[in-house]
């Protein structure tokens, strides 16, 4: 793997294994995540996708090896301070059904008093905007939305710390197909003009080619490919990533 000077990455693991009993989930999986960069993640149930995001945020500590984000080592830091500077997004979006858009977003700052009413007022009509909503959205409940309109405010909700790094996990799974390319452009669109480290897991191999600067193929806890969506169609590498490159072409 080439190393990039420290101060270029975002993300760093290193020979890091997660076991729960005798299943081990990762298993001395080494990766540094550059700044700036979008890394989709693929791979089948059970690889460790979701475990890979759950460390980096520190909903899960590693069973050996270490986890750094800018630097500083999960295990060892302040995990509220570290969750500040961290987006997570997830598939079903976890609005609150009792509180309106304009509620949903602003919970984590109020949390912190980070925004007065004005500076409030502004963030919603900001954030809205970044994830392709109309202001007149902030004072409806979730019920109200659809499934593409919840999966923006989702969104707009895990940018309202102003994270420097947005997990995302299976994000657009439970929409439909032209709802996803919407949401797909508007990422993508998001991830040029903000410049987040994003890490995206997927089912979709067409998703993951579509969205990464980098895709990340696991298989048993471990890389099995991991370059540019050009290199990884053009040298597949292993029979498992070829299987997955012929679900594009289905």
């Amino acid at each position: 793997m080439k190393n990039e000077k420290a101060a270029d990455i975002a993300v760093k693991f290193q020979n890091v294994s997660v076991s729960f009993g005798e299943n081990e989930i990762l298993k001395d999986f080494s990766l540094e995540v550059k700044k700036g960069e979008c890394l989709t993640i693929i791979g089948t149930s059970g690889c460790g996708k979701t475990t890979m995001l759950r460390l980096v945020n520190g909903l899960l500590l590693p069973s050996s090896g270490t986890v750094e984000v800018n630097g500083q080592d999960v295990g060892k830091c302040d995990l509220i301070q570290l969750r500040r500077g961290i987006g997570y997004a997830i598939q079903n979006v976890g609005l609150f059904p009792h509180m309106t858009v304009r509620q949903n977003i602003a919970y984590v700052p109020s949390l912190s008093k980070k925004w007065n009413k004005q500076e409030e007022e502004r963030q919603i009509q900001r954030l809205l905007s970044v994830v392709g909503l109309d202001a007149s959205m902030a004072n409806r409940y979730p019920s109200e939305l659809s499934g593409g309109q919840k999966q923006r405010v989702g969104i707009a909700r895990a940018l309202a710390a102003d994270p420097s790094i947005l997990l995302m996990d299976e994000p657009f799974g439970a929409v439909d197909s032209i709802t996803r390319r919407g949401l797909q452009k508007e990422l993508k669109n998001l991830h040029k003009t903000l410049g987040l480290t994003i890490l995206f897991v997927t089912h979709d191999i067409r998703e993951a080619l579509r969205l990464g600067d980098r895709v990340l193929v696991m298989e048993g806890g471990r890389i099995a490919r991991l370059d540019t969506p050009e290199a990884v169609k053009e040298n597949p590498g292993s029979d498992f990533v070829a299987r997955l490159l012929d679900e594009e072409e289905e």
